[in-house]
């Protein structure tokens, strides 16, 4: 199988490590010109991650992104969500026929709201068979530095799930598996936003005990969310175990929803609890925005979630709060004393 893996950000050049790292050589998508030419003088990503170092070798870099999908099997689409569609609307509708994309967009496309899958299936009669999603918990700086992560695979077709996992199996990286392809990335677009909130938190100066209780809260709003949604994947206490010892039965409890949720809150890689950080501090969106170097999925999808769930109607008070806050100009104090009241 060959890789193509579009978008050259801090996710995808640690995706690229990973399979680099496995002897793969990658057609590999970067719109600057630049970066590619600094790429291959200096063997790193000269903007993310430059302490991952690369085998130029098994490198075909190029900003022509149909170049990489025409030479690759399976697509990487590592684009943040709110550019994503910038990039595939200029695409002829039938370049991805006989293709796999696994989508490591941590987000929602923000113009009609919708997961990645179901975009792809509008615009380009994407079947949900050839369709998987890689998530955490997982930060790709830690992945640079080689420290002992997992990554969750997620697609209907489980033979072909377990052998694109394969490909990213290493010494540093464990492989979890699922078929819970809306519940998985649903939970990741949540939890960035819940991340936010407790950057939130910290800038405002509460502590960890009642960050612990938020995230906490966190967790069973979204396992609310799931399940209102029609996910049935929010039990907590139950796994059933497998033959393969990898494959567990989908539980919100488990690594892809409260490991994910936990780390990305906590994490000082975290850059959706650093951009909720700066807005605590009392720094403007767009200050903040402009401070960071990476995108905070967690600003878009406070929205996208706030329009979706106007249908769901789950009970998301501490979602709902961040959304006023980064959109309605809310201030941060006044969100938080209301938070305060929400919590069990």
């Amino acid at each position: 199988m060959k890789f193509g893996i579009l978008g050259s950000g801090s996710w995808g050049t640690a995706l690229a490590k990973i399979l680099t790292d496995n002897g793969q050589t990658i057609n590999w998508w970067n719109r600057s010109e630049t970066a590619i030419e600094q790429f291959k003088l200096r063997h790193h990503n000269p903007q993310y991650l430059q302490s991952a170092r690369f085998d130029i070798n098994k490198l075909v870099l190029t900003s022509n992104v149909e170049e990489v999908i025409d030479n690759s099997d399976i697509i990487v689409i590592a684009i943040p969500s709110a550019f994503a569609h910038d990039v595939l609307n200029k695409l002829d509708n039938k370049i991805f026929n006989d293709k796999k994309i696994v989508s490591a967009i941590k987000g929602i496309l923000p113009r009609q709201n919708e997961l990645l899958n179901d975009y792809l299936k509008d615009n380009f009669n994407m079947p949900l068979e050839n369709y998987f999603a890689v998530l955490g918990p997982c930060h790709a700086e830690e992945v640079a530095a080689e420290k002992l992560s997992y990554l969750t695979f997620t697609g209907i077709d489980e033979q072909a799930t377990n052998e694109i996992a394969a490909y990213f199996k290493t010494p540093y990286i464990n492989i979890v598996q699922n078929k819970d392809i809306y519940g998985v990335q649903y939970a990741a677009v949540l939890k960035n936003i819940y991340a936010v909130g407790a950057g939130i938190a910290h800038g405002l100066d509460y502590g960890d005990n009642f960050l612990s209780v938020l995230i906490a809260n966190s967790a069973d709003e979204m396992a609310g969310f799931l399940r209102k949604a029609g996910i049935i994947n929010a039990e907590v206490g139950y796994i059933e175990h497998k033959q393969n010892a990898k494959q567990t039965r989908n539980n919100y409890a488990a690594s892809v929803y409260l490991g994910d949720l936990i780390v990305t809150c906590y994490s000082l890689f975290s850059r959706n609890r650093t951009f909720g950080n700066m807005i605590g501090k009392g720094y403007a969106v767009k200050a903040a925005q402009l401070e960071m170097s990476m995108v905070a999925e967690g600003y878009n999808a406070s929205q996208c979630m706030h329009i979706l769930n106007r249908k769901i109607a789950a009970y998301m008070p501490i979602a709902e709060t961040v959304y006023k806050i980064l959109w309605q100009q809310m201030p941060a104090e006044e969100g938080f004393k209301q938070i305060e009241l929400t919590l069990v």
